[in-house]
């Protein structure tokens, strides 16, 4: 795909996200797009949010458990960087009208204490980089209509990133056996789902093992200070005006997200 073609399509894909409104699959008006174009256009979509004056807060792993990749018709992960303006932290509301089609998913987030440069790093080399771990929730939103989305318009969409919530509990990593740690989702008080770590690439850490040697053939490296969200462990969950979630994990602790218009 040529350059042109490139930053034409991440403009779009930026202006339906400033706009609240969606676009036809990339992948249906662009049959030949490559995962390595939808990157490329990813790329366009991130510095367009830098240049309004975001930045870049950490890195995001997108279709890790089977259950997802069902339920959206995608048969590997993806990845997609977090901005500043994606941020919330527990106790904070959290408004939906700045999201166009949202769902909610929980998962475990990691904040490093050093960089991790990739490939070649091993679960031993990211354990030592981790400061901490803590529940959080993303709330992922599609700018392609209706959710009808290959695997290149997720990635191109930088991997269908909303905005997400970090909870206020936080744990070494060595502190918690993550492949075995049930998570609890409830829904207004209700259960809504429940799950393990090791659904996710076998286990959290291996997630972002397999995300740090990916970023890293692409010389793009984890920074001290990134947070990285590990994959979701709960299926997708409709964010409604006026809900509130709570996501629990064995041994860490549990976060809370309440939504508003």
């Amino acid at each position: 795909m040529s350059d042109f073609s490139v930053r034409t399509l991440g403009d779009e894909l930026y202006e339906a996200l400033v706009g609240r409104r969606t676009v036809a699959p990339l992948s249906e008006r662009f049959p030949g797009l490559t995962i390595e174009d939808a990157y490329r256009i990813q790329e366009r979509m991130l510095a367009r949010r830098v240049d309004a004056g975001e930045n870049i807060v950490g890195k995001k792993i997108g279709v890790t458990s089977k259950a997802i990749q069902d339920l959206v018709g995608i048969d590997q992960p993806d990845f997609g960087q977090l901005t500043s303006g994606m941020a919330y932290f527990d106790g904070e509301p959290v408004p939906l009208s700045g999201l166009i089609q949202p769902r909610a998913e929980a998962e475990v987030a990691f904040v490093l204490k050093k960089d991790l440069v990739g490939p070649g790093l091993t679960a031993s080399d990211v354990i030592a980089a981790i400061d901490y771990a803590c529940p959080c929730f993303e709330i992922v939103d599609s700018r392609i209509t209706d959710w009808k989305i290959a695997i290149q318009d997720t990635i191109a969409d930088n991997a269908s990133c909303g905005v997400f919530l970090l909870g206020d509990v936080r744990a070494k990593v060595t502190d918690v056996d993550f492949n075995l740690a049930g998570m609890v989702v409830e829904r207004n008080g209700e259960l809504f789902s429940t799950a393990a770590g090791a659904a996710v690439q076998g286990g959290p850490v291996n997630a972002v093992v397999w995300l740090a040697n990916t970023l890293g053939r692409l010389g793009i490296p984890f920074k001290a200070g990134e947070v990285i969200l590990s994959g979701s462990q709960s299926t997708l969950v409709p964010a409604m005006v006026g809900d509130t979630l709570r996501c629990s994990v064995g041994g860490l602790g549990s976060c809370e997200i309440h939504f508003v218009d």
